[in-house]
């Protein structure tokens, strides 16, 4: 009897040598780590990839290490916040791998939103549709996010970095976004706030729609297809940011299009095919921007009236501004301030007050001209483009594009100033009066 017994011991330890998984209890996985939090604690995750995709129901704070992945399995979301869990944190992750589905209903994405009050800090996302979805949320805080979007392809099969449906008083900052469809998408989402975010090789660097009360600080939108595409929107102030490198037949720095009464202050937009395009949108302030080496600097549509243009910089661009499709009513200047033209005109300055003494009008052809054909875009750099523009001047064919009452001097730009109007006039004088002499000795 005992004989048999160590032999049926000696099997089975030779067995669980053989098969050291048996020796170790299965790990919980991450679905299980989250269910077993108590709402409010804290689930520190170790240095590992973790197996998505997980729900959570209520709020607690998931913290990961500087390699902490959680990896979804491509069907769903890879992190899903209910409603329930508002007030979760979500801090130091690496997420990737949502389904690309696009059949659908839902659009899937790294880590979609449901509840409100949400912390979501030091993230890197990837190889996901849309990178963060905030649907019917508010109040979150989004920082340290970096989205890379798949890149290439269609359009279509893409997603969106950060994409926000009837989402309200949302703040993201300090993040990058780029190789997505648009950088962020807003959609019926009022008084958010996007600061410090850096966005390239998108479409649209921002996609904005029907959403009011929002406000832009100091990002970059750079080489993508257009800029910001502010559509069906009011009182959005974009302040301080930058739009620069969006090059192609129909690019763009910022487009305002059916937008009223929106704040555009101390931008700076250069190298852009048109850096500002401004179509069927009225009562907007344009006042201290840099419109610097576009090809466009401001495309002004007649549908389009009753802008203010006040202590902007145009320096450099092929046309500072071009009116199509007609005249509008807009203001070039605010309260005796107009804008600085560059050598765009000769200004005579004989008070040294830094205001052109004389208002100056910018005159051009090329608005039918453009306005029938967009290829006349590509060759605005060509010669041929100022001969047909100097063609056009010398028979008087020009219409006015703007006239400025007050135009500003630059600290560069020193005028035509007293001065040297005096040493000048003091010159006739003395011509004169040589003249006059000359002829009573004959």
């Amino acid at each position: 009897m005992r004989r048999k017994w160590y032999w049926m011991a000696g099997f089975t330890l030779y067995f669980l040598l053989q098969n050291p998984i048996c020796l170790m209890a299965e790990d919980p996985s991450l679905q299980d780590l989250v269910d077993q939090t108590p709402k409010n604690g804290i689930l520190h995750l170790q240095n590992k990839t973790y197996n998505g995709n997980v729900v959570i129901t209520k709020p607690i704070t998931v913290k990961g290490r500087s390699r902490t992945s959680i990896k979804g399995d491509g069907t769903g979301n890879v992190i899903l916040l209910k409603k329930t869990a508002d007030g979760t944190r979500l801090e130091s992750l690496r997420i990737s791998h949502s389904s690309q589905n696009r059949n659908s209903e839902e659009e899937y994405s790294a880590i979609k939103v449901l509840s409100d009050r949400n912390v979501l800090k030091n993230l890197k996302i990837s190889d996901s549709f849309h990178g963060i979805y905030l649907s019917s949320s508010d109040d979150n805080e989004l920082s340290q996010v970096q989205i890379t979007g798949i890149g290439g392809g269609e359009i279509a099969g893409q997603g969106n970095g950060v994409q926000l449906i009837r989402s309200h008083r949302n703040q993201l900052k300090d993040t990058v976004i780029r190789d997505s469809r648009d950088g962020i998408y807003f959609s019926y989402s009022n008084d958010n706030v996007v600061k410090d975010v850096d966005i390239s090789h998108t479409r649209y660097g921002l996609h904005y729609m029907y959403s009011d009360n929002n406000h832009f600080f100091h990002n970059r939108f750079h080489q993508n297809i257009g800029g910001a595409a502010i559509m069906n929107s009011k009182r959005i102030e974009l302040i301080g940011n930058e739009f620069s490198y969006q090059q192609g037949s129909r690019s763009f720095g910022l487009m305002l299009q059916a937008s009223d009464e929106n704040n555009v202050k101390d931008n700076h937009f250069y190298h852009n095919q048109r850096g500002l395009y401004i179509d069927l949108s009225q009562k907007n302030r344009i006042i201290s921007n840099d419109f610097h080496q576009n090809r466009v600097g401001v495309e002004l549509w007649a549908s389009s009236s009753n802008q203010v243009f006040s202590l902007n910089r145009f320096f450099r661009n092929i046309l500072p501004v071009i009116t199509i499709g007609g005249r509008a009513k807009n203001k070039w200047s605010e309260g005796h301030k107009g804008n600085e033209w560059g050598d765009t005109f000769a200004l005579v300055d004989l008070n040294e007050d830094k205001i052109g003494d004389i208002p100056v009008q910018y005159q051009s052809s090329l608005a039918k001209l453009m306005e029938d054909q967009e290829l006349v875009y590509l060759f605005l750099p060509s010669p041929s483009i100022k001969i047909f523009e100097k063609i056009n001047q010398f028979l008087h064919r020009q219409e006015t594009v703007f006239k400025d009452p007050y135009p500003l001097l630059s600290e560069q730009q020193g005028g035509f100033q007293a001065g040297w109007f005096l040493l000048i006039l003091f010159f006739i004088m003395l011509g004169m009066i040589y003249v006059q002499r000359r002829r009573k000795v004959r």
